[in-house]
């Protein structure tokens, strides 16, 4: 399965001039993180999802890029999956999910059953991290959170609630950020 790693956006709460994929944490860039769990993973191949929006990104990467138009992660995330060179199901991964490894990629790859899977975490989690849980809804009566893995194909939509501080920890914030550093 082909990966891309979604990392168009500017990271404007961030509060730094650096381009969100670009911030450090651990002194490390996040991207660089999130493609080194990538590519210890069961994946078959690495594809950077940029945009305009992140410039620096799209040089600093030694991994094939789609470039879409920096409209919105929706819109780039179509952009990019109309793209001929990209085979289907294919796993997306947000660009700020620095304490991401291997071994949950490969997890969430062998729950994967066919169409689309949402990866979520319970929102009681992000809280008891500490980290910014802006985008929480209700899923079968408890409150989740998305984390930014994600598998999309054709057929039915199913979700994994995974309790897992890995895909539980996006950096949003400068204050996400100092909660990662605690956990690398």
């Amino acid at each position: 399965m082909d990966a891309l790693v979604m990392c168009g956006g500017r990271g404007t709460r961030l509060d730094t001039d650096a381009e969100k994929p670009l911030f450090r944490v651990g002194g490390v860039p996040m991207v660089d993180r999130v493609v080194g769990a990538l590519q210890d993973s069961a994946v078959e191949r690495v594809i950077a999802v940029t945009s305009p929006n992140a410039p620096e990104t799209r040089s600093h990467l030694n991994v094939p890029c789609i470039e879409t138009p920096g409209e919105g992660y929706v819109a780039d995330l179509d952009t990019a999956l109309a793209d001929d060179r990209l085979s289907r199901p294919a796993l997306t991964v947000a660009a700020d999910l620095p304490l991401l490894e291997g071994e949950v990629v490969d997890r969430v790859l062998d729950t994967h059953e066919g169409g689309s899977l949402t990866v979520l975490v319970p929102a009681s989690l992000k809280r008891a991290l500490g980290v910014s849980d802006d985008t929480t809804f209700e899923d079968g009566g408890r409150e989740v959170a998305p984390t930014g893995v994600n598998v999309v194909g054709d057929g039915p939509d199913d979700a994994r609630l995974m309790r897992d501080r890995r895909v539980a920890v996006n950096v949003n914030t400068l204050a996400d950020a100092r909660v990662a550093e605690q956990w690398l």
